[in-house]
């Protein structure tokens, strides 16, 4: 089934987050801005939990999940330890979830909000996950840019 792919590809996704985290030499640098870069590879991780856990875990999971997407990008210095074990509860929550989606409620509409279009929820995952590995780059290339 489809959701067994996801989420695979989903925790093969957030492995290479925390392996980018941890790639900073310097932990401070996670929170750098610089020129034109207007988020930090730390806000975007808070971002991506804040993402996954709202849409997957609250909306098809009905986990009682309350995003504060501001706060995403607006807290600073939390410590990367603290992101990582976010990340990693957070590829536990899409396991599980996932796990228990059927065929018939992958193809039900999902609508992010009542003025958006709709579309099936596998499509929808489908589009989680290439938001994750968009932000994954931009991480990527902050790093690479501003960790020296």
């Amino acid at each position: 089934m489809v959701t067994e792919h996801l989420t695979r590809l989903f925790s093969r996704d957030l492995d290479k987050l925390i392996a980018e985290l941890n790639s900073y030499q310097n932990e401070s640098h996670l929170w750098l801005l610089d020129k034109d870069i207007s988020n930090t590879a730390g806000n975007l991780s808070l971002h991506l939990v804040g993402n996954l856990n709202h849409f997957i875990g609250a909306s098809i999971g009905n986990s009682g999940y309350v995003r504060q997407r501001d706060l995403e990008f607006s807290q600073k210095n939390i410590p990367r330890e603290e992101i990582i074990k976010s990340i990693e509860a957070t590829k536990l929550m899409i396991a599980e979830v996932l796990t228990a989606v059927t065929e018939e409620e992958l193809n039900q509409e999902f609508r992010r909000n009542p003025f958006e279009d709709y579309m099936s929820t596998e499509f929808f995952l489908l589009h989680l996950l290439t938001h994750l590995s968009y932000h994954l780059g931009q991480i990527n290339y902050h790093r690479r840019l501003l960790d020296v």
